[in-house]
């Protein structure tokens, strides 16, 4: 808040002191609504609404708690099975073949994606990259083309406050005149409601 009065201050106008500008904070803090500290102003446009999935918007959500994963995919059945023994049952050769079918398949599936990556991973890359390098070159340019308006609308603030700096001074200096006649009317008018009020007492006595 102090640095928007001292942003907004005239170029002509002497600057203020630090209690008038306590005294104006409090002001301005007076008309600001309680909460304008956490809602965005009507002017500032809106983000962009989220385009998470639902599974993802709870990831999201967990993450931002600070909450543990939980649930989740069963990483065991890819561990590698224990050896059997010789007099193991039949229920448990067909558990321990299930479990090999599943790590075989697992492992089988990341090799080709491995593979995959290692063919189209790096142009894959390439293109991202550049896709944030154009955004990232097209929010600078919005931003230089922003700095460049704001410097424009004070370069022509500037220039109207000098153009009328002469006029304003003028205008300061006679209404200090007008203040100091009508202080020097208003003593003098004391001063004759005093006098008179002495001779009609003399008067009188």
């Amino acid at each position: 808040m102090k640095q928007l009065l001292s942003d907004n201050r005239s170029d002509i106008d002497a600057d203020i002191s630090g209690a008038q500008r306590a005294a104006a904070n409090l002001l301005i803090q007076r008309e600001l609504p309680r909460n304008h500290s956490a809602t965005i102003h009507p002017s500032i446009a809106r983000p962009p609404t989220s385009q998470l999935s639902q599974a993802l918007q709870q990831e999201v959500d967990r993450a931002a708690a600070g909450k543990q994963t939980s649930g989740g995919i069963d990483l065991s059945r890819y561990e590698s099975s224990e050896d059997l023994s010789p007099d193991s049952n039949v229920e448990n050769i067909k558990a321990a073949l299930r479990n090999t079918y599943a790590n075989m398949t697992y492992l089988r599936g990341r090799q080709t994606n491995i593979s995959l990556l290692e063919e189209y991973g790096k142009n894959a890359w390439l293109i991202g990259n550049s896709h944030l390098d154009d955004a990232h070159k097209r929010l600078d340019s919005e931003l230089a083309n922003v700095k460049k308006q704001s410097e424009n609308i004070n370069r022509e603030r500037k220039a109207a406050q000098e153009d009328s700096r002469g006029e304003l001074l003028g205008l300061e200096e006679t209404w200090k005149q007008g203040i100091s006649r009508i202080i020097e009317t208003q003593l003098a008018t004391d001063r004759l409601r005093q006098d008179l009020a002495q001779k009609r007492h003399t008067a009188a006595t």
